[in-house]
């Protein structure tokens, strides 16, 4: 177990850092204001490794570690944490193709969704089935070549603008065996696209409901074997948990860092702000529960790496304690700032805004915690 990075480690971080500081902290606000989705920017990540960061090297990508993304993914959410997440989507709908496409699979896609030419979403959520995930309706009934697909995703990043989605359907009965993996191109006949929905944060990236009427995907756009396609959602989201909590990470970091300056600059009652003892602990508890959670992220992230049985476990409580401890982090450091912490300019209420739906998406955190208390209780048996 590491409790300090390598040189590699460092330098992956840091260009990431750099690539934030540069290319997305100037223009999130900007971007948020505007609700713009800044493609070309993510395809200058994307050149430097980012559109695939843990995709296998002979497609195109980076082949590097979860333990790698999770640097790259809190350093590029200092910038802006909806742009980092949805990096962490586009990189987790890719892996699952990297993992259990087929080599020609593999070759028809990565390399285009590894530099960004393509850019990918990840198609689970329906408008009656999301935290109950394995209830959903979506239907593809087999004809011949392909499926027919009837039914409908909600809340996809991305969508309307993604080239791919890595979609799952039912092709069997009902529960988790009924579930199958496609990917679907977007131009494909009977794909349509809701409104994109007004929401509280995240507004630098679209989010819709994508449609299927009578829409005929090709069974070989079938990532492996019919009935398998709730264990390749699952094993996507273990990774896609990491990530968010390491974006969650990024961004609270930002607010404590924006929130450091200000009480610094800061006087009332004729003394900076951090001069106040009360101030200071806060500001001393927010930095102990951010490295807190950055250590335990780390500890899940090497996990996984590793393939440990307990991963998953430690995936869902990384991802649940990293998203609170964010969400806390950029609340504290908006009231630090008082009435100007509510104001746009200042960047902070972004950053609380943004950091809110962390605690929802992968898995709400009362899926994490059902998660790590099945695992507990069986351990008890």
């Amino acid at each position: 177990m590491q409790f300090a990075l390598n040189d590699d480690q460092i330098a992956v971080r840091d260009m990431a850092r750099e690539f934030a500081a540069e290319k997305i902290a100037p223009f999130a606000l900007k971007w948020d204001e505007e609700r713009f989705f800044p493609v070309d920017v993510m395809r200058e990540a994307a050149a430097l490794g980012i559109g695939g960061i843990y995709i296998r090297d002979d497609v195109g990508g980076s082949a590097l570690t979860r333990f790698d993304a999770a640097l790259i993914f809190e350093a590029l959410a200092g910038g802006c944490p909806t742009v980092s997440s949805f990096l962490s989507i586009h990189n987790m709908s890719a892996w699952m193709i990297d993992a259990y496409g087929s080599d020609e699979q593999r070759r028809k896609w990565l390399p285009r969704l590894c530099t960004m030419e393509l850019i990918a979403s990840y198609a689970l959520t329906e408008p009656g089935s999301g935290s109950d995930a394995a209830a959903l309706g979506t239907r593809a009934a087999r004809d011949g070549d392909h499926y027919v697909l009837n039914g409908q995703k909600q809340f996809i990043s991305g969508a309307g603008r993604s080239d791919v989605y890595v979609a799952m359907v039912r092709t069997g009965g009902n529960g988790p065996s009924g579930i199958s993996t496609l990917v679907i191109e977007g131009d494909t006949p009977g794909v349509s696209f809701g409104a994109n929905e007004r929401k509280m944060g995240w507004n630098a990236q679209p989010t819709r409901a994508v449609i299927f009427e009578n829409a005929r995907v090709p069974v070989a756009n079938r990532l492996g074997d019919e009935g398998i396609g709730f264990k390749i959602a699952m094993a996507g989201l273990d990774g896609g948990r990491l990530n968010i909590a390491a974006c969650s990470l990024g961004g609270a970091q930002s607010a404590l860092d924006k929130a450091l300056a200000y009480t610094r600059e800061r006087k009332a009652f004729g003394k900076r702000l951090d001069e106040f003892q009360a101030l200071q602990f806060r500001l001393a508890d927010m930095a102990i529960e951010l490295e807190a959670a950055r250590t335990f992220l780390w500890r899940a992230a090497a996990a996984l790496d590793r393939k440990d049985p307990d991963a998953t476990t430690l995936c869902a409580m990384a991802k649940r304690f990293g998203t609170d401890v964010g969400f806390e982090v950029a609340n504290q450091a908006l009231q630090l700032h008082g009435g100007y912490g509510y104001l746009s300019e200042y960047g902070i209420e972004k950053i609380v805004r943004d950091l809110r739906v962390h605690q929802i998406l992968e898995g709400t955190n009362e899926i994490m915690r059902l998660i790590v208390a099945r695992k507990l209780i069986e351990g008890a048996r």
